[in-house]
């Protein structure tokens, strides 16, 4: 008897491993708009047995990215305490564009509104918190162009996230040329029109 327990256990958790890696997978390749119905196939489970595990797609979201979006807060709060305020600026400007090329199910998880998701919405909060102090350290030193605000990051996710290449490595090396061309843009110079209201939110359009 305890060894049928144990091994319904380890069904399960085989079970649950196999939803994650497959969701993982097919929300970095296609994104968030994913059936739960898919995501069964893939994994090879029944839709019920996901359910049980995951009772809305919000719930399997954190699972699939919680350490991402640990990762990318930690990226940002790193870059807000390097000595050097501009280097630190282009490190999180850098990372983050680097993210979401390498992974668009991530980008969305950590772009859009999970009602249900707090923990999604509290790590966000807490990276533009962190990014806004970034912003403000790159300004106090001469080298953040003055008309910089932290909506101008949403307009480079968004030019980001239109890139669209055939592999991984070209999504990433095409986000890290264009990136320099907008670090090289931030640089204080002339100014610019006037800034444009948007949230992280809007980079997904």
């Amino acid at each position: 008897m305890a060894g049928e327990k144990t091994q319904l256990r380890v069904d399960a958790r085989q079970n649950r491993d196999r939803i994650v890696a497959s969701a993982r997978e097919t929300f970095a390749a296609d994104g968030l708009d994913v059936s739960m119905t898919e995501i069964a196939r893939r994994a090879g489970v029944g839709v019920a047995t996901l359910y049980r595990r995951f009772p809305t797609k919000d719930a399997l979201v954190r699972e699939v990215f919680a350490e991402q979006l640990e990762a990318c807060t930690g990226e940002v709060r790193g870059a807000a305490e390097d000595p050097d305020p501009w280097r630190g600026f282009c490190r999180a400007v850098e990372k983050l564009c680097e993210m979401q090329a390498r992974d668009r199910g991530f980008s969305a998880a950590f772009l859009t509104a999970f009602p249900e998701a707090v923990p999604v919405d509290g790590m966000r909060a807490m990276a533009e918190e962190a990014f806004a102090g970034v912003v403000t350290r790159a300004k106090a030193t001469g080298r953040l162009r003055p008309d910089f605000t932290t909506d101008d990051l949403t307009l480079v996710l968004m030019a980001n996230n239109g890139l669209v290449t055939d592999s991984v490595e070209a999504a990433v090396a095409a986000s890290r040329r264009l990136v320099a061309y907008f670090l090289q843009a931030f640089q204080a110079r002339d100014p610019l029109p006037p800034p444009v209201s948007l949230g992280l939110r809007d980079a997904l359009g």
